[in-house]
C-alpha cells in the first residue's frame, strides 16, 4: 500500500541527513570533550603518582643519611658545648659539606621533645616564623621501621606542608635528641617546580595529541558506525512519511537500536491497520448511505405517488380505491418508521449508548408471548409456527426488553424467508449453566460462503436479492445486543435445508448482582 504526498523527496532526504549530521556532530564534540577531560585527568593522576614515586624513592635511598651524619660528625665532636649550647662550628662544617655534596637537604637539630635547637639551611628565604617544634610521631615511626616505610613529616620552613625526611636518634653527654634532615629543601623544590612545569607541558601536549589522534579517530569511526542504524531508521521513517506504508526496518531485533527499530515497525503496522480499518469503515459508510437512501426513497416514493394520485384524481376514484391507496400509504409510512427506528437503535448500540438493565426473568414466558404475537402473521402467510419449551426452565439473567428485541428480529427474519407451507420453530433448550434460544425455519437456507457477513449492516444471505425495508439491520442489531450481554450467536444453514439461529443466556444464580 503506497500513499503519495506532495513535497520533495530530496528535501526530506536532506532533512533526515541534517538530523543525522547534527547528531553526529554533537556526539563527536561530546566525545572529544570527554577525551580532553580524560587526558587532563590522566596527566594529573600521572603527575601525582610520579611525584609520590619520586618522593618515596628519594626517601628510601636517603633513609640512612641522618644516621651517617651522626656516625661521621658526632664521633669525634659533640653537637653541644660544655655549657650545653649548640656546637655551631660543627654544624658550620656540615653546611660546607652540604654545599659541596648535596644542596637539596636541610639539617635540623631537635631535642628529645622535638624543639628545633639549630638548623643548617643554604637559603634563608622563607617565612618570618618557621616552625619551632617538629611533630615527633612521624620521626619515631620512621626510626622504628628503619626508614623502610614512606612517612611524611613536618617542614619547618613550610609549616602548611608535609615533606620527606631522614631522621636518627642520638645521645651525647647525657642529652638526647634527633637529627632531622628534610630531603626536599626549598632550593630543591624551586628546581623541581621549574623542571616539572616544562615536563608537564611536554607530557600534556604529547599525551593530548596522541589521545586525540588515536582515540579521537577511532571514536569518530565508532560513532559513525553506531549511528548507521539510526540513519537507517530515519530513512525508513522518511519513506513512510512520503507514503510508502510498506517501509520497515529489516532485522529490527538484531540492530544496535533494536528497541527503537522494533517499536517503529510495530507503530507502522498499527498505523497501516488503522488506515485499512478507516478505509473499510468509509466503504461501509458509503454502502450504508446508499442502502439507507434506497430504503428511505422507496416508501417515500410510494407515499408521494399515491398522495399525488389522490390529489389529482380524488373525486374520480371510488371509495374502495381511496381506501386501498390510503392503506398503501399507511403501510409505507409504517415501514419508513420501522426503518428510522432501526437506524436509531443500531446507532445507539454501535456507539455503546445502551446499557443492559439485567434482571432475572422466565424466558419461557417471553417465548410464549412472542409465539402468540406471531400466530396471526404466520397464519396469514401460510406458515406453521411451533413452540418447543421444557417444563421448569430456570430463570435467565439479562435485559428482558433487549432479549425480546432479539427474538422478534429473528422471528421476523425467519417468517420473511420461509415460503408458504413452511415451518418456523422457537425452541428453548436448558443446559447446565446457560439457556439456548433457537429460531429455526424451513426456508431456502444460506450458502456457507455468505454466512460470515449476514450480521453486517445491510448484508443479506444473497446480495442479488432486493433489499426490503430494514433489511440488513435486523441481524446486525441482534449481534450488537448479544455482544453487550457477553453472548454470541451461531448460524447453521445450508441451501434448501433451512436455517437455525442459536444464542445463549446465562442461568440466573442467587449471588448474581442485579445491577
Amino acid at each position: 500500500m503506497t500513499i503519495h504526498h506532495s513535497g520533495s523527496a530530496l528535501e526530506n532526504s536532506r532533512f533526515g541527513g541534517s538530523i543525522t549530521n547534527r547528531l553526529l556532530i554533537k556526539l563527536s564534540v561530546i566525545f572529544l570533550m570527554l577525551i580532553v577531560l580524560v587526558g587532563i585527568a590522566y596527566m594529573l593522576i600521572t603527575v601525582y603518582f610520579s611525584n609520590k614515586y619520586y618522593n618515596e624513592t628519594t626517601q628510601q635511598l636517603n633513609a640512612e643519611v641522618a644516621s651517617h651524619l651522626i656516625n661521621e660528625k658526632f664521633q669525634n665532636a659533640s653537637p653541644f658545648l660544655e655549657d650545653g649550647s649548640v656546637n655551631k662550628p660543627l654544624f658550620g662544617d656540615i653546611m660546607h659539606d652540604m654545599m659541596a655534596v648535596n644542596r637539596g637537604i636541610e639539617v635540623y637539630l631537635l631535642d628529645k621533645e622535638g624543639v628545633v635547637l639549630y638548623s643548617v639551611v643554604l637559603s634563608h628565604d622563607g617565612p618570618d616564623d618557621p616552625l619551632a617544634k617538629v611533630d615527633l610521631a612521624p620521626v619515631r615511626s620512621f626510626i622504628q621501621n628503619d626508614g623502610k616505610s614512606y612517612v611524611l613529616g613536618d617542614n619547618p620552613r613550610k609549616p602548611e606542608e608535609k615533606t620527606i625526611f631522614s631522621a636518627a636518634h642520638f645521645t651525647d653527654q647525657g642529652q638526647e635528641g634527633y637529627i632531622y634532615i628534610v630531603l626536599a629543601s626549598k632550593e630543591f623544590e624551586n628546581v623541581t617546580k621549574s623542571l616539572l612545569a616544562s615536563y608537564y607541558i611536554r607530557l600534556g601536549l604529547g599525551a593530548s595529541l596522541l589521545t586525540v589522534l588515536f582515540a579521537g579517530g577511532i571514536g569518530l569511526l565508532a560513532i559513525w558506525y553506531l549511528t548507521k542504524n539510526l540513519r537507517e531508521i530515519i530513512f525508513a521513517v522518511q519513506r513512510f512519511k512520503e507514503g510508502d506504508l510498506t517501509s520497515r526496518i529489516p532485522n529490527a531485533a538484531q540492530t544496535d537500536l533494536s528497541v527503537l527499530a522494533t517499536t517503529y515497525n510495530e507503530m507502522a503496522d498499527t498505523i497501516v491497520r488503522n488506515i485499512e480499518q478507516l478505509q473499510s469503515v468509509d466503504k461501509l459508510r458509503k454502502e450504508l448511505i446508499a442502502n439507507v437512501s434506497h430504503d428511505l426513497r422507496t416508501p417515500l416514493a410510494i407515499m408521494q405517488g399515491y398522495i399525488e394520485t389522490l390529489q389529482i384524481k380524488g373525486e374520480q376514484l371510488h371509495k374502495q380505491e381511496k381506501e386501498k391507496y390510503l392503506q398503501i400509504i399507511r403501510g409505507s409510512a409504517e415501514k419508513l418508521a420501522r426503518l428510522v427506528s432501526q437506524l436509531f437503535e443500531y446507532s445507539k448500540l454501535e456507539a455503546k449508548q445502551i446499557e443492559p438493565q439485567k434482571e432475572p426473568f422466565q424466558i419461557t414466558e417471553l417465548a410464549l408471548d412472542n409465539y402468540y404475537k406471531y400466530q396471526v402473521l404466520a397464519k396469514n402467510k401460510g406458515v406453521r409456527l411451533e413452540l418447543d419449551v421444557k417444563d421448569k426452565t430456570p430463570l435467565v439473567f439479562a435485559d428482558i426488553g433487549l432479549v425480546d428485541r432479539v427474538i422478534q428480529n429473528l422471528m421476523d427474519n425467519a417468517l420473511k424467508f420461509t415460503p408458504e407451507g413452511g415451518t418456523v420453530t422457537l425452541q428453548i433448550k436448558p443446559t447446565k449453566s446457560t439457556i439456548e434460544i433457537i429460531v429455526k425455519d424451513t426456508g431456502p437456507g444460506i450458502p456457507e460462503v455468505e454466512q460470515s457477513y449476514i450480521f453486517e449492516r445491510y448484508r443479506k444471505s444473497s446480495p442479488t436479492k432486493e433489499i426490503n425495508s430494514g433489511a440488513g439491520l435486523g441481524l446486525a442489531i441482534v449481534k450488537k445486543i448479544l455482544e453487550i450481554h457477553d453472548s454470541t450467536i451461531k448460524v447453521i444453514s445450508a441451501p434448501e435445508q433451512g436455517t437455525a439461529f442459536t444464542f445463549w443466556l446465562p442461568v440466573y444464580e442467587e449471588d448474581v448482582s442485579l445491577t
